[in-house]
């Protein structure tokens, strides 16, 4: 490696080492972090410490609506299936689709709000009216829509959620873009010959990416809360468990009336922490990446 890309890497290292700090210091996005980490491990290790037969309502071990017990810590469901064991598989579908719809959600709003600021006129007007009419339109009904139309299931729900929330991301990454191309250093290299791709991603890109990060962690949350929604209106895959379809099952199997609270309480609490798991670690992320924020959450 030559002098002056080991000198880049260690000032990258140095820069991500201050970021680190200063997001520790920060307690709810730490406790936030440790949340989610926790959750993802469990999400991703539930088919090594549980038993995916119990998924099955033919081999349910329990009976319907069974209370809590040693045997099933958090009762089972109307099928008599653990609701722990729901739970945590519930959590591999919602993360799966709250990760895999803010990633489409972002390239498509951070590549439209690029594209307008930096080219400007024309392209500006067009692109900003596309996305002004998909933010007037309540992306909730859009996306149902979809999911109506297209089959049922979890890349039904990716594509409906991500291609029905990226309007904010686009308005956000456009002021970022003209704000980073109003500066002296853009002008320098358009006069040394530098082109579109150079400009974008030599100077553009790396300066709007900790924006970008940040909102990335804000929209997780978004993704996760309609995925839910979805999946209780029966427009998720009925042959994956997920928080959302657990709640449905819940209401339409009358726990609400039968008091079978272990049934209700576990799906809801679990959307609501690992939301405002994301909230809290992108509200930290954002203070640290953008100072001045630090006045107006103090």
């Amino acid at each position: 490696m030559t002098a002056p890309a080991a000198i880049a890497w260690q000032r990258r290292r140095a820069a991500a080492a201050a970021v680190w700090r200063e997001f520790a210091a920060d307690r709810g996005g730490l406790a936030g972090l440790g949340v989610l980490v926790l959750v993802v491990l469990l999400a991703v290790l539930a088919p090594v410490i549980t038993d995916p037969a119990g998924l099955d309502v033919v081999n349910a071990p329990g009976k319907p609506l069974q209370p809590p017990s040693g045997e099933f810590p958090l009762g089972t469901d109307i099928d008599g299936r653990s609701v722990l064991l729901l739970t945590l598989w519930g959590a591999r579908v919602s993360l799966l689709v709250g990760f895999a719809a803010t990633i489409l959600s972002v390239l498509i709003g951070t590549l439209v709000g690029i594209t307008a600021a930096h080219f400007g006129g024309w392209v500006s007007g067009l692109l900003m009216r596309f996305t002004d009419f998909f933010l007037v339109l309540p992306s909730l009904v859009l996306a149902i829509a979809l999911s109506t139309v297209l089959p049922h299931g979890v890349p039904t729900i990716i594509v409906a959620v991500g291609v029905t929330s990226w309007p904010t991301t686009a308005r956000l990454v456009r002021a970022q873009t003209l704000t980073i191309e109003s500066r002296p250093y853009i002008e320098r290299a358009r006069a040394l010959g530098g082109g579109h791709l150079h400009v974008i991603g030599k100077h553009v890109l790396p300066g709007v990416l900790p924006l970008v990060l940040a909102n990335t962690t804000l929209v997780v949350g978004n993704s996760i809360i309609a995925e839910s929604t979805l999946s209780f209106l029966g427009l998720g895959d009925p042959t994956a468990p997920s928080w959302g379809q657990m709640l449905q099952r819940a209401l339409s199997s009358g726990a609400v009336t039968g008091g079978a609270w272990w049934y209700l309480i576990p799906p809801g609490l679990a959307i609501v922490v690992i939301v405002l798991s994301f909230t809290l670690a992108g509200r930290a992320l954002e203070t640290v990446l953008n100072p001045r924020l630090k006045g107006e959450h103090a």
